[in-house]
């Protein structure tokens, strides 16, 4: 009789310890399940890096506190189904900062760092869209510029724009990066130099204000993701570009020796861009050396409505209505780029040089 009570005890506890089991199971799996389904509710949320930024965006906010911050319609979070996405966002015309025309919604780096000490910025983005009016014979149509390196002394340019342009009714854009000059004397004739990654270059423009040039075959779509990252180290810039179904694409380029000293090394695309607006300057023979820089990140409309015939290669005449942000929203006169991942930090050399 003793023997069959223990058999039953026996049998009740493991059945006990199974129920408590799945139980426990079952709670591990709802509590799994509610951290897949919670979305995130700010920026900082998705890209954790935004504590080493402040922010300007279109409408002319500033913020310097980021951490759980957000800015409906400009800066805010976004999930298309599967993944959640920074969004920055920003009209043709609005508030910008004292030393520019384009608006901008756009992370400014709060650390300083010299061009030799160096630094290192990726990100992981896609274009959602770029302004549909403009001047098809002016450079900076159409475009955004979703990376920078900015100079923070002396005539404060930029020794790296990284660009996403697309032409009304094309499919694919292309993206390239431009070198501005860090122009020895008066800094009215300052230009940039253009390189394509996938696609054109900024110099491919039409020839009448309504008439584009042929689609790039080896473009980039609206909406399609690609990669960069920017590593300065030791004067020396490293750009590396990726894409799923494009080319992996890498590029070389001292900071602190100039490759534009002379007359004679002022590229043919300087020439023929900037003939109309007379920039023909030469570059510092130093370049950037010991000045300082930050980073930029997001989305720097190139877009404006300043009239082309002062500045064929940077006034966009682009449609604006008259500043009104919510109807330049509405009718496709604003730039919007959205960032899954981005990383900020020490430069370093590259594995394969």
């Amino acid at each position: 009789m003793i023997e069959r009570k223990n058999k039953i005890l026996v049998q009740l506890l493991a059945s006990f310890c199974c129920l408590l089991l799945l139980s426990n199971c079952a709670n591990s799996k709802k509590e799994s399940n509610q951290k897949k389904v919670k979305a995130a509710s700010y920026p900082s949320d998705v890209i954790p890096f935004m504590d080493e930024w402040k922010l300007l965006c279109g409408d002319g906010t500033r913020s310097e506190e980021l951490t759980n911050f957000e800015h409906k319609d400009f800066f805010y979070v976004a999930n298309d189904g599967a993944t959640d996405w920074v969004v920055y966002k920003t009209p043709n015309s609005g508030i910008t900062s004292k030393t520019s025309s384009n608006t901008r919604t756009e992370l400014g780096q709060k650390k300083l760092w010299k061009t030799e000490t160096g630094g290192k910025l990726t990100g992981t983005l896609k274009v959602m869209h770029v302004s549909t009016s403009g001047d098809a014979r002016v450079a900076a149509s159409y475009s955004v510029v979703v990376g920078q390196i900015h100079g923070m002394e002396g005539h404060e340019n930029e020794p790296l724009k990284i660009f996403y342009k697309k032409f009304p009714g094309h499919t694919k854009g292309s993206v390239f990066w431009n070198y501005e000059i860090n122009t020895e004397g008066s800094n009215s004739k300052r230009w940039d130099y253009s390189s394509a990654v996938w696609g054109n270059d900024i110099s491919v423009v039409g020839t009448s204000p309504n008439s584009y040039p042929k689609e790039p075959s080896d473009g980039i779509k609206i909406g399609e993701e690609f990669s960069y990252e920017v590593n300065v180290y030791q004067g020396i810039m490293y750009l590396t570009f990726t894409s799923k179904g494009h080319k992996t694409v890498k590029f070389k380029k001292s900071l602190i020796k100039s490759d534009f000293s002379k007359k004679s090394d002022i590229p043919e695309q300087i020439h023929s861009l900037y003939a109309a607006i007379g920039r023909d300057g030469v570059e510092q023979e130093n370049a950037y050396a010991n000045q300082l820089q930050i980073f930029k990140q997001g989305a720097y409309n190139q877009t404006n409505g300043k009239d082309p015939e002062k500045n064929i290669v940077w006034s966009t005449g682009a449609e604006t209505y008259d500043g009104d942000i919510a109807k330049q929203y509405a009718n496709g006169c604003y730039a919007e780029v959205w960032f899954r991942n981005g990383t900020l930090g020490e430069g370093s050399l590259p594995n394969d040089q």
